[in-house]
């Protein structure tokens, strides 16, 4: 009889386990929230370098993209550290 009484309590425990899994699984739209956010994080610095370069280079006279360069590369190394960031949390 014990062995029955604690064999009871072990599927019960490993049942209460597997739905506390269940519930703690992310669905499929908190990870597409992730993804996207996690996209945000790396595209908006490069943009926005992009266009601060761009506006920047304006001022020089003739063709320059000295600027623009730059910063895509700061957004880009901006957006890496934004990204690895939030995957570290």
């Amino acid at each position: 009889m014990n062995n029955h009484d604690e064999l009871k309590q072990r599927v019960s425990k490993q049942i209460s386990r597997r739905q506390q899994a269940d519930k703690d699984r992310p669905t499929l739209l908190a990870q597409t929230a992730y993804l996207g956010t996690l996209g945000l994080l790396f595209v908006v610095p490069v943009i926005a370098g992009a266009y601060l370069g761009r506006w920047l280079d304006g001022f020089v006279e003739g063709y320059s993209l000295r600027w623009t360069l730059s910063l895509i590369i700061v957004g880009i190394a901006v957006g890496a550290f934004n990204v690895y960031r939030l995957i570290r949390e």
